[in-house]
């Protein structure tokens, strides 16, 4: 145990290491803690990922590599992207979702007029990914159903082989 580690109570010499390597790379800032959370736009952050999982280095390494300072934001994208896939990389909206406003509701709603369709592309986007999302779960229910009536039909193999072979040994 160094000095410092004895000074700061830190027992895990892997930090001193990586503060090391943080320092020698970017400088005085690259140890300092930041107030602001930086922003990776969803394509650095697919990059980043897909980098790392197909090559057998550190975070700590690759972090240095691609000028982020903090290697445990590497590990967090790789666990979500294992969990969730590619979306879970996508900026997330802020704030609380708009609600339907009380003037609104009171309007009368005319037959005749039509509503504007919102083709934005980031609606038709998550329109996308939600349709995506559906087909997964169906596939996934269809092939449950088809395991089960599977696993049905064997046990009912068993259970009529097994009453065969009990008459036939009375």
């Amino acid at each position: 145990m160094t000095i410092l580690q004895k000074k700061y109570n830190i027992s895990a010499c892997s930090k001193f290491k990586e503060w090391v390597a943080s320092y020698k790379e970017f400088g005085k800032e690259g140890i300092m803690r930041s107030r602001r959370n930086k922003n990776y736009s969803f394509q650095f952050k697919l990059s980043v990922v897909e980098l790392y999982l197909s090559t057998e280095v550190s975070y700590q390494e690759l972090a240095l590599s691609q000028g982020i300072n903090n290697p445990s934001i590497i590990a967090k994208w790789v666990n979500d992207f294992r969990i969730t896939g590619p979306d879970a990389l996508r900026p997330k909206k802020k704030g609380r979702k708009k609600t339907l406003d009380i003037i609104e509701l009171r309007k009368p709603s005319t037959s005749n007029e039509e509503k504007p369709v919102d083709t934005s592309a980031e609606h038709i986007k998550e329109l996308e990914d939600e349709l995506l999302k559906l087909r997964i779960e169906n596939a996934y229910l269809k092939e449950l159903r088809r395991l089960r009536l599977e696993e049905e039909t064997l046990l009912k193999k068993q259970r009529e082989s097994s009453t065969v072979s009990e008459d036939s040994s009375n």
